[in-house]
């Protein structure tokens, strides 16, 4: 076989490529999956949950009862808005954070990231503006570049998104004669930060929004998994007009079924289920009916106070591990979901530090995957919801060697360097 020269594109349909295509990367997340999946290395990066807790006796019987007396529907075709039993029964999950909403303005999606992806398709043109939380969710990030937006990150600390970071940044992006689609927000538990938004903080950036015309995508898979106290009341039940709110099962449940939902304004609802029905035809009534199923006949909010007894502890175990081991770090202390964002040391590159930690069997996300810009470098996200407390000590023990051995590093050369001047 000859061999092809170094560098010679093997792609022969590349000047056929829509230009959005050149947006399409790898994600870092997803890229750690071959990586972490050896059974050595202790992963804090994946944020998946712990199916395990879910008692398998609970899907089977629900799986048993739902092929009885719902097969021939759950195995055909269904409508483009989702089966209408499962959607009444979002409404009373909804209700738990003060939402008020109709089974018409709900649509089943393939997971909440497919519905922020059509939402995206409906509103976004080249070089519009989304503005998010600094850092925000690497799923969001990849699908609003996709589709060749400017993402502009906001200031966000301990109480979530800064009110005044956000009107500042507005008027400026204006000036500039940007124009804003909406602004994207996770305000639970955020994905990578582990912040909340505070209460008093959710009417102000509301107000905000509403006097310049900015619709909020509420992101929230995470609200129902506290640990000490439920969050303030959603985003989308102060505002129903100027707000579309993604939820998912993938967290609460198991990710496997691939099931989430979008509540949005009619006018938006109408649009979403017509491109819905564009690119996929309609969701998979099967996943939709097994939802149905256990949401009829289990303890659905019991099994979620499980999982915050779960999290609770691995959160737990990973903020006294972090204490232990790397007590001058600064983290974030989440009271509830998956993760703590982590501060560097000056001088670390969290991207270029994980190959030495994969070799010294630890794995994490680097800061860099949750800004659009490829900043935040000098942070990096450990997800604490699947390893074992026992696991988490030990992955943080292996981390906190590698952080140690970067740090002396850094002080031998900046010595070496001061002693040749």
């Amino acid at each position: 076989m000859a061999k092809v020269p170094v560098g010679t594109n093997l792609d022969g349909w590349l000047d056929a490529y829509a230009d959005r295509t050149g947006q399409l990367s790898v994600s870092e997340v997803r890229a750690l999956f071959a990586v972490v999946s050896r059974p050595e290395v202790v992963s804090l990066a994946g944020g998946m949950p712990y199916v395990k807790a879910l008692p398998q006796e609970l899907l089977v019987k629900s799986f048993n009862m739902m092929m009885r007396d719902r097969g021939n529907l759950a195995m055909q075709y269904s409508g483009g808005q989702g089966d209408e039993t499962l959607r009444d029964q979002i409404r009373e999950l909804m209700a738990l954070e003060g939402i008020r909403s109709s089974v018409e303005d709900i649509t089943l999606t393939t997971g909440s990231q497919h519905g922020l992806e059509l939402v995206a398709g409906l509103f976004l043109n080249a070089g519009d503006v989304v503005l998010a939380e600094g850092p925000s969710y690497v799923g969001a990030l990849g699908i609003f570049k996709h589709y060749q937006a400017e993402i502009s990150h906001i200031h966000t600390d301990d109480d979530g998104i800064s009110p005044e970071a956000l009107s500042t940044r507005i008027a400026s992006l204006r000036r500039a004669g940007k124009k804003i689609k909406f602004l994207y927000l996770v305000p639970n538990f955020a994905n990578p930060s582990g912040v909340t938004l505070s209460k008093a903080r959710r009417a102000k950036v509301l107000e905000i929004c509403r006097q310049n015309h900015i619709l909020v995508l509420e992101d929230n898979p995470y609200g129902l998994l506290y640990f000490d106290k439920p969050t303030p009341n959603a985003l989308r039940s102060l505002d129903e007009d100027g707000v579309i709110y993604f939820g998912s099962f993938s967290k609460i449940l198991v990710p496997g079924f691939r099931v989430g939902y979008v509540l949005a304004p009619p006018a938006i609802r109408q649009k979403l289920v017509l491109a819905q029905e564009s690119a996929i035809l309609c969701p998979s009534a099967f996943s939709q009916m097994m939802i149905s199923e256990y949401l009829a006949n289990s303890d659905w909010q019991a099994q979620i106070s499980t999982f915050r007894s779960v999290y609770k502890e691995r959160r737990d175990a990973a903020l006294a591990a972090m204490k232990q081991h790397l007590p001058k770090l600064s983290t974030t202390k989440p009271g509830g979901g998956f993760y703590l964002w982590v501060k560097l040391p000056e001088g670390i590159d969290s991207k270029a530090m994980l190959p030495v930690a994969v070799k010294n069997l630890v794995a994490y996300t680097p800061g860099t995957a949750f800004y659009g810009d490829g900043t935040g470098q000098d942070f990096l996200r450990i997800c604490y919801s699947y390893p074992t407390p026992e696991d988490i000590r030990v992955g943080i023990s292996r981390l906190a060697s590698v952080i140690n051995l970067q740090t002396e590093l850094l002080d031998t050369f900046a010595t070496t360097t001061n002693r040749g001047k």
